[in-house]
């Protein structure tokens, strides 16, 4: 319609020109009658654009070749553990030994905020700092991460850009005025290269924060009621990555390595497990998970993903680069993984650390910045 609008305006021109009013006239008409058409069906495009749009947003990554088939977490591969599990006589949960310590209050919080929320006092507050200094000098100083303090307040696009949007709308928290909660540190620091055309020489560029994170945990009833492992808000150390395609696989080993060298510093026995295909989330290609042991427990639990996205959430930020002497751009790849989550790590801590006189003890790499302290007690 614009087409035929267009050439009927040009052949306006040329009836005047040969004084031909009735063709005029009669183009003129044609020309009115489509603008009065075109409205309506500009808005119908629209619909229908965006419906579009919308069933293209919800459609996941492609897992790589290489990661495993199955279903759910049963059909997990584990492909390498760290140190031995230690087994404890009558080891506690995290929470008794929190509570017990007098540092630990979901009641209070439980008063101010509702269920999912926790007070950390004193000591175990002083030791989240500490947990979470002792990731951000290890992942800027001996990895060469590039520390950074965003926002924790984003607009859509950020989300979307990540894939939490449309389809995890209700996994997150939204201000009143129109802000999303981010969830992780991911959402803020993956973004930081949206609409950008980056150079190869720039490549791979390293964030990590320290942020807290807020989840509505929507599906999680009955799941880890109890305890810092299921919160609406907590603490993490993300690690974000952005790379050339061709060095991304290289880069996701590296990362999850960064990870996994706190949970060795820190003496805490851990596996790192491959997710099949069926646990992996929404914009991951690859994903390991690293699970730390828990003696209070008695099994492993998950402190860290870490997971290569390929070019999916690129193409949703337009994330691009040009290689030297190319006048095309291609879209880079982006892998994001925590490094770790504090809340969990403390979690870890109190469980592995617990002695029998109730008091827990502090780990080496700690000791320097918990004051000197050796251990806490009641």
């Amino acid at each position: 319609m614009q087409a035929k609008r267009n050439a009927a305006s040009k052949a306006i021109g040329a009836a005047k020109q040969k004084k031909d009013e009735a063709e005029a006239e009669r183009l003129m008409a044609e020309v009115e009658s489509v603008k009065q058409e075109m409205p309506a069906l500009e808005r119908e495009q629209a619909g229908l654009q965006k419906k579009l749009d919308d069933i293209l947003a919800a459609i996941p990554n492609l897992p790589a070749d290489d990661v495993p088939d199955g279903k759910d977490e049963t059909e997990n591969v584990e492909v390498r553990r760290w140190g031995a599990p230690k087994r404890l006589n009558n080891a506690k949960e995290h929470f008794d030994i929190g509570e017990a310590l007098g540092l630990m209050d979901f009641e209070t919080a439980a008063k101010i905020s509702g269920a999912r929320f926790v007070l950390l006092k004193g000591a175990l507050a002083r030791m989240e700092r500490a947990i979470a200094n002792l990731m951000l000098d290890t992942h800027t100083a001996e990895f060469g991460y590039l520390e950074c303090v965003p926002p924790a307040l984003v607009r859509d696009m950020a989300p979307f850009g990540v894939g939490q949007l449309p389809k995890f709308e209700e996994d997150l928290f939204r201000t009143t005025n129109g802000f999303w909660l981010t969830s992780t540190a991911e959402v803020t620091l993956s973004n930081i290269v949206a609409e950008m055309i980056l150079d190869e020489d720039d490549l791979p560029l390293r964030f990590t924060a320290w942020t807290p994170c807020f989840r509505s945990e929507a599906g999680a009833a009955g799941k880890d009621t109890r305890g810092m492992i299921r919160m609406h808000q907590f603490s993490k150390v993300e690690l974000v990555s952005v790379a050339a395609p061709e060095k991304s696989n290289e880069e996701h080993e590296r990362m999850t390595q960064c990870a996994e060298a706190i949970l060795k510093k820190l003496e805490l026995p851990f596996r790192t497990v491959a997710l099949c295909a069926g646990d992996m989330g929404f914009a991951s290609r690859k994903t390991y998970d690293i699970e730390v042991w828990l003696p209070g427990q008695n099994k492993f639990r998950e402190i860290s993903s870490c997971s290569n996205c390929g070019d999916f959430q690129a193409r949703r930020m337009r994330a691009r680069f040009r290689r030297k002497g190319e006048k095309g751009t291609e879209f880079v790849h982006t892998l994001n993984g925590s490094g770790l989550a504090v809340g969990r790590t403390l979690v870890a801590v109190l469980e592995n650390y617990q002695q029998e006189d109730g008091s827990v003890a502090i780990p080496d790499i700690l000791k320097p910045y918990m004051g000197g302290m050796t251990r806490i007690s009641a």
